[in-house]
């Protein structure tokens, strides 16, 4: 079982690269060990596994192309236990490879050949986000809508009779920022900034792939939704009555 415990003992966050190029590892850890992280590496899923249980691991770089087992049957394992962050950096570029690494719940994606100050950027932010989730007031905070409540401390979906509809991290901050602005016309753009930090351009569809996730897991008939309305050339608008505890 993958150990993602946190150990706030450790003064510094710990990265575990998972990937099978040498060079690319060398230079990943090389950027990240001069700004003061403990580097962990992995050339494959089996290694990158048996890294997380025996040790804590605050960030995951992964990469897709590993041999055997490839990134995405890892990354879909990590988020079964927890919401561990992880930045996919791979040689696959494309639209759909992006967008099915996001699906599998990634928090960024990152194509090869890479920037790694900007990468390093994108890790650091992406933790001191994560960091000030945790540290937050543990009082639960749920915003309640038709028979759903989100819970904006635990980062799931609560439905009447109590069953927990997990998330990931992309589906909650989309669903955070469209009940947190219930009965206005989001557009696509605005969206994209609340999912992802990373560059992205008009042909993105992300936000529609996370939409139409988001209205299974809700019940909401993409036909004719109640919820999640899709405003033509806009975006879309939550339309539901949202009221907090």
């Amino acid at each position: 079982m993958i150990n993602t415990d946190p150990q706030p003992q450790l003064p510094n966050n710990r990265v575990l690269i998972v990937d099978d190029d040498p060079v690319t590892c060398a230079t990943l850890a090389g950027y990240f060990e001069q700004d003061g992280y403990v580097v962990a590496e992995a050339g494959d899923a089996a290694q990158a596994r048996d890294t997380m249980a025996r040790q804590s691991v605050d960030l995951v770089l992964l990469d897709v192309g590993l041999p055997g087992e490839d990134g995405y049957s890892l990354m879909r394992e990590i988020r079964q236990h927890s919401q561990l962050p992880v930045i996919f950096v791979s040689g696959r570029a494309e639209d759909v490879d992006r967008i099915l690494g996001l699906e599998f719940g990634a928090d960024d994606y990152i194509g090869k050949p890479f920037n790694a100050r900007e990468l390093l950027v994108r890790a650091r932010n992406l933790l001191r986000r994560v960091k000030g989730q945790t540290d937050k007031d543990e009082k639960p905070i749920r915003r309640n809508f038709v028979d759903w409540s989100l819970d904006l401390h635990q980062r799931c979906l609560l439905a009447t009779d109590g069953q927990r509809i997990n998330l990931t991290r992309g589906e909650f901050n989309l669903l955070e920022a469209l009940t947190a602005r219930p009965g206005r016309a989001l557009s696509r753009d605005a969206l994209l900034d609340h999912v992802s930090n990373r560059d992205w351009h008009p042909s993105d569809r992300t936000v529609d792939v996370l939409i139409g996730r988001l209205r299974r897991k809700l019940g909401d008939d993409p036909r004719a939704p109640r919820m999640i309305i899709t405003m033509q050339g806009v975006g879309y608008l939550f339309a539901a009555k949202v009221h907090g505890d």
